[in-house]
């Protein structure tokens, strides 16, 4: 299917605004069939018996890698209340401790966000939580005198209804959000648009099916965070698009069924 020169220009709107000019294209010409991938708000669970050093740092990684410029970031942490502490101060530790500079030097971390146009856009939902009442807890700024580099961010007490907790910032800002239940976790953490990946962090396999189970996402982590295989479908639900990568289920969106039936004459004995 050609591209229309709307959709062109509008390359550089956010994913499911793009989404939607890509089936209207395809519904407005020869009906091709198209499969979305279109971001995400992943809800990353942390329990209160999970590990606590793993689950900072595959909480870490689940939102800065990238510079953040990842689709299924784990962009909003639950974390349990008797926990909560702790995992911050942890988390904010290790947020500190990350190398920001030069991509090409292989002690770094963290390098510039892709252009300035989303470095402008990042800094903006920055000045967004502190106005809406988020409390930064590290970061929040220019990371060089030069280029796109961002802080590592961090925001405490936010709360669910916040723009930065509503909307893909695809960059590094971390959000921790505080939970009591599994039912308000699952409940909280499914009121998006969006259901492209999610994770949970425990000990208790009983909970990771729960949890698992009550989610809307396509792709479910459990103790670990962007674990890939080619066996293994990834794809979304609602907001997050349709069809799917990898696996099996890859396959259909390249493929037709045919149906034939032959009539077959009466044998005579």
């Amino acid at each position: 299917m050609r591209m229309s020169p709307v959709l062109s220009k509008q390359l550089h709107a956010l994913c499911v605004q793009v989404g939607h000019l890509i089936q209207q294209a395809s519904g407005s010409s020869n009906l091709k069939k198209v499969t979305l991938e279109l971001g995400g708000k992943s809800p990353n669970i942390i329990m209160s018996d999970a590990n606590m050093a793993e689950a900072v740092e595959q909480s870490h990684f689940a939102l800065f890698f990238n510079q953040g410029q990842c689709c299924c970031a784990g962009s909003r942490t639950y974390v349990q209340d008797t926990i909560y502490d702790e995992f911050m101060e942890r988390s904010v530790e290790r947020a500190k401790s990350r190398v920001v500079g030069d991509p090409f030097n292989m002690k770094t971390e963290q390098g510039p966000q892709v252009d300035e146009e989303q470095f402008k856009k990042i800094l903006g939902y920055i000045s967004s939580g502190k106005r809406e009442g988020a409390k930064l807890m590290c970061g929040g700024g220019v990371a060089a005198d030069r280029g796109y580099f961002i802080q590592p961010t961090i925001f405490g007490d936010v709360q669910d209804d916040m723009t930065i907790a509503r909307e893909e910032i695809f960059g590094p800002v971390m959000q921790i959000l505080k939970f009591k239940t599994l039912e308000e976790v699952v409940e909280r953490a499914n009121d998006t648009k969006y259901g492209l990946a999610a994770a949970v962090f425990t000990k208790d396999i009983d909970k990771a099916h729960y949890i698992s189970n009550g989610l809307r996402a396509g792709t479910v982590w459990i103790n670990c965070y962007d674990v890939f295989g080619a066996q293994a479908p990834f794809g979304g639900y609602k907001y997050s698009g349709n069809g799917r990568e990898l696996g099996e289920y890859g396959l259909d969106n390249y493929t037709e069924v045919k149906t034939v039936t032959i009539k077959v004459p009466q044998k005579n004995s």
